[in-house]
This record gives structure tokens, sequence and C-alpha cells, in this order.
């Protein structure tokens, strides 16, 4: 298998789809079912891209993002979010979330709206990790 791919989902379905997308695709995938879990396996093994849901219970993946873009040793892993959510929707939290602690993380490396196509998942992830 080739580069590692974490994949940050609440939903059974999504991770099992994103995993047989990765899996296809010849990538590594390592799924974790909230923003807490994935940040213990980021810590124990640094992925090459990280596919994130926003709307996730214990921590949701606006906090996770920003936690990873704000930490020096995890910023330069490239992020997809893939969410049910607007792309408007994530960029309104983040902005209101930089306007109160004064913080701001870079966008996301792409956004894909849920439900997405095998195809464009794919094609997205290429284009990000080359």
């Amino acid at each position: 298998m080739g580069r590692t791919v974490l994949a940050v989902d609440d939903e059974a379905q999504t991770r099992d789809f994103v995993s047989t997308v990765l899996e296809e695709s010849g990538y590594t995938p390592v799924l974790a079912e909230d923003g807490e879990q994935a940040m213990e396996i980021i810590k124990q093994n640094k992925p090459d891209l990280i596919i994130l849901d926003i709307m996730m219970p214990k921590q949701s993946g606006i906090k996770m993002y920003r936690q990873v873009k704000s930490t020096e040793s995890l910023k330069d892993i490239p992020v997809i979010i893939y969410s049910g959510l607007p792309r408007r929707t994530l960029l309104r939290a983040q902005a209101a979330l930089t306007e109160a602690r004064g913080e701001s993380v870079p966008e996301p490396d792409a956004f894909l709206e849920k439900p997405v196509t095998p195809e464009r998942l794919e094609a997205t992830i290429k284009k990000i990790l080359g």
C-alpha cells in the first residue's frame, strides 16, 4: 500500500466508503470515529492526508482542523473537508472562531460536500497527494 490517509467520520458507512476508495486507489486508510480519536492517531503516526467530517461527537471537525493547522509539527498535513454542511457554513464558523480567538487558520486544501462519487473523491485525493 501507498501513502497513509486518515479518514475521520462518526458514520461507519462513510468511513467504509472512504476506506474502500482509498484502498482501491492504492492508499493505506486509517480510520477514526471522532476528532479526539483522530488526534491520538496523528500523534502516533502522522498521515500524509486527512479527510475530515465536520459534525462529530466529542471533538468537532472544525475544532480538530484548527488544532492540526495551529500545531507547528502538523500544520503541513493537507486536509480535505468532507461534510454534509455547505462550504460557506465552514467558512463562517472559521471566521467567527478567528475573530473570537484572534488566531487564523488557512482554508482546507479541498472541500467536498456529501454525497460525492468515488471518482470525485479519488481525483481530489490524487490532486493533493500527486
